[in-house]
């Protein structure tokens, strides 16, 4: 992830309109970093991930120079990036916000927030992995502090899987298969689902693929949502949807959660931090549960990222300081990651490689019998592919392969047609930025 990502902040801050952006968000210097009244310092805090109210509470508890005030916020592609990007425009942003490293890159080229690198040292970089680091960092300087990473998993109803006769799929081979079998098994049930409102999970399978969506080279950005490897998972997925193997339903929705809650669904392509959400969506599950690798194409491990935190200080923020420290709080100390997962409702797999022993032991392993979950996190992360690029364009891909999703289930588009039009819409907003682009 080293080489592709440093030559993607050269692209960022080369591009003439980029850099006097990233110049512009730089923040006030010392005076507009520090807070300056008499006794603790106040800072507001927006994001949405499990646990957070918790890790609020148990900072607020433990620290008497700061305060945190929380404002639980949508979730990024539900509503929240609108509400930071509308509240930054009108002056009345909070001083903290979680932003996942897909989205990070677009609010640095809006100039929407700031360059911590003051206040991120290099013993802070050190705790965290090297691509964690990366993925925050552009043309040099640090514009967020890394929160956890998000490799893939497969999440699995090991009771209906055993009644089934269904063994856990490697390949994507075995997907299928495995998907024909429980439909075979139960006509209303299928092995998971397809979400037409989250083009993340299928970005996520892409890169596990081999795909590079976002290529810099010189000055200049290349562009290709359609290149062999999304192609393939296009195809496939497609494929999955045309014969229905899987569901088509919107993420987290309540068909969808009612899918989980009655056994018409019996997996859930996620992250590591789906397991957090199981177990506060479906408590009554306990122990009927399990986890896999995601499959692979060939068998061997591989791993895309699904979202991944991070936090970011806005523009207009004159508490830099503290914020950062805060949010260093969160990421870096035992303290932050127990209190984040010891609410029940996180799984968070800590960017910092030293507290994930913590993390495994706050979590309650009971919901899957007690397996190792975070042992096969680890795995996953480390299998991650390492030349998958972000770029400043990812809203607009997002917004528009989103919408074509949407028109898949009545046949008004396919989910090729879905992918082109992200390509075509992203190399043309960035064009309009002034920023050259092939594709």
């Amino acid at each position: 992830m080293s080489r592709s990502w440093n030559r993607t902040s050269h692209v960022i801050v080369g591009a003439a309109t980029a850099l006097a952006v990233l110049t512009a968000c730089g923040g006030g210097g010392d005076d507009n970093a520090k807070g300056s009244e008499d006794g603790p310092v106040t800072i507001t805090f927006w994001g949405w991930a499990k646990g957070s109210k918790e890790v609020v509470d148990a900072f607020n508890a433990s620290h008497k120079d700061i305060r945190v005030k929380f404002e639980e916020i949508p979730s990024g592609n539900a509503g929240g990036y609108a509400k930071i990007s509308n509240a930054v425009k009108a002056d009345n942003a909070p001083d903290l916000v979680s932003i996942e490293y897909p989205m990070l890159p677009e609010f640095v080229s809006q100039g929407s927030v700031q360059d911590i690198s003051p206040y991120v040292t290099d013993d802070v970089r050190k705790k965290f992995l090297p691509q964690a680091v990366e993925l925050t960092t552009l043309g040099g300087k640090n514009w967020a502090v890394p929160c956890d990473a998000s490799p893939q998993a497969f999440y699995y109803r090991k009771d209906l899987f055993e009644k089934y006769d269904i063994e856990v799929p490697k390949t994507w081979d075995d997907f299928r298969k495995a998907a024909e079998k429980v439909k075979k098994a139960d006509k209303k049930a299928r092995i998971g689902t397809f979400f037409p409102d989250d083009p993340t999970t299928f970005q996520a399978m892409a890169w596990q693929a081999g795909a590079q969506w976002f290529k810099a080279e010189g000055d200049t950005w290349k562009i290709n949502t359609t290149d062999a490897a999304t192609t393939k998972v296009s195809t496939y997925w497609q494929g999955l949807l045309d014969d229905d193997l899987v569901h088509n339903n919107a993420s987290f929705s309540p068909e969808w959660t009612n899918s989980l809650k009655n056994g018409s669904t019996v997996g859930y392509l996620g992250a590591s931090w789906g397991a957090g959400v199981l177990t506060g969506t479906l408590p009554e599950q306990s122990g009927r549960w399990a986890v896999a690798p995601m499959p692979s194409w060939d068998g061997k491990p591989a791993s895309g990222m699904l979202g991944g935190s991070t936090f970011a200080v806005t523009k207009g923020s004159k508490k830099t300081e503290a914020a950062v420290e805060f949010a260093t709080w969160m990421t870096t100390t035992e303290d932050g990651i127990k209190s984040r997962i010891a609410s029940g409702t996180s799984s968070a797999f800590p960017a910092a490689a030293e507290l994930r022993p913590a993390a495994k032991k706050a979590f309650d392993a009971t919901y899957f019998g007690g397996q190792d979950i975070y042992r096969l996190f680890e795995d996953s992360g480390a299998s991650i592919g390492p030349d998958w690029t972000w770029g400043p364009g990812t809203g607009t891909t997002n917004t528009v392969i989103k919408d074509q999703f949407g028109k898949i289930a009545n046949g008004g588009a396919t989910i090729a047609d879905a992918v082109k039009a992200g390509h075509e819409a992203t190399v043309s907003e960035l064009k309009k930025r002034g920023l050259k682009v092939e594709g």
